[in-house]
């Protein structure tokens, strides 16, 4: 019922003008594509905190994405969140996000994860890293995502599908360090090695892990914590790849001001306060992801993992490279 009125409210706002008040500020519209349960609590925290109120609309990034395009001027967004640089770069290049100037994200965000005209920001970091039986595998075994196409995984392996975005930025940043020739035969290798058909979800590949049908695979992190908060002493253990090479490839959650927002200063403000420490704390410690703002604290099972050598690529590559990646992914049979 409550999407149900969101929706009604928006729909509202295209067909009547925004009012004096709502101009100046006291009222903020997100399209975002992270699941209410996750930043219900964090609007709700902020209208506490300055007054503003936040309305929201949830879905899919792809047709968030189409309905701000097709809005065009009419839009009643204001700021637009979403999860992979993928989808934010894609939003960026069609013209829906406008560039910011504010010292307060320049400060607090790593020039890697914002885009390099300041048209978006990331805002907790998401690790997509290997995970393995403890049971059946030990960590000395594992070194890098492409090393688990080598034969010695053969009927070993578990892949989320392809036509994730998860998966489809993390072959990209691959291919940056690769090349076309190297990645293919590295998602070849992939493919020979599956122990099961490709997994709809994270949850269902680590489940499998756990079940025996395969011993490693590649997850999100967040994934791991929400099954060890279940049960701590779950047999599946993290490990982080390429520490020798490009580092782990990490993802994330940003936003950007849309380009036809009616309340941009108002926009900006949450941006910035999305940034902050208290923020931070709140909005990745809910779904135990990376604060991107450095010193914040991590959430407790996020700090188990320990530390790690993270690629310092821009992830402005993840969108760049996103289609040549798909089109490598097809040709290995990788569904």
């Amino acid at each position: 019922m409550v999407r149900y009125l969101v929706r009604c409210v928006l729909l509202m706002g295209l067909l009547v003008p925004y009012s004096p008040q709502l101009q100046a500020g006291q009222e903020v519209v997100v399209y975002s594509s992270r699941s209410e349960s996750l930043i219900k609590p964090i609007f709700d925290l902020y209208t506490e905190q300055t007054g503003v109120k936040v309305v929201y609309l949830t879905g899919e990034a792809g047709p968030l994405i189409a309905r701000l395009a097709s809005e065009g001027a009419r839009t009643p967004a204001d700021l637009f969140m979403t999860v992979d640089a993928g989808n934010l770069w894609q939003a960026a290049e069609k013209g829906l996000l406008r560039p910011v100037k504010s010292r307060v994200l320049e400060a607090v965000v790593p020039d890697q994860y914002q885009d390099d005209q300041n048209r978006w920001f990331g805002l907790s970091l998401r690790a997509r890293t290997v995970v393995y039986s403890t049971e059946r595998v030990k960590p000395a075994e594992l070194d890098t995502y492409e090393g688990l196409a080598d034969a010695r995984w053969k009927g070993r392996l578990c892949l989320r599908t392809s036509k994730k975005v998860y998966n489809q930025s993390m072959v990209a940043m691959l291919l940056e360090h690769n090349g076309p020739v190297e990645t293919e035969k590295m998602l070849k290798g992939w493919v020979s090695n599956l122990a099961a058909p490709v997994f709809a979800n994270d949850t269902a590949l680590m489940e499998a892990i756990v079940a025996g049908q395969c011993d490693v695979g590649i997850v999100n992190t967040y994934y791991l914590g929400r099954l060890q908060h279940q049960n701590p002493d779950i047999p599946v253990g993290l490990f982080w790849p390429n520490q020798k090479t490009t580092g782990v490839h990490v993802n994330l959650s940003g936003a950007g001001i849309t380009t036809h927002a009616k309340s941009p200063k108002a926009a900006q403000a949450l941006l910035e306060w999305l940034a902050k420490r208290s923020a931070q704390e709140a909005f990745a410690g809910i779904n135990m992801e990376y604060p991107v703002n450095d010193a914040t604290r991590w959430d407790p099972v996020v700090k188990s993992w320990g530390k790690f050598e993270a690629d310092e690529s821009n992830l402005a590559i993840a969108g760049q490279r996103q289609q040549e990646a798909i089109m490598l992914m097809d040709r290995a049979g990788y569904n």
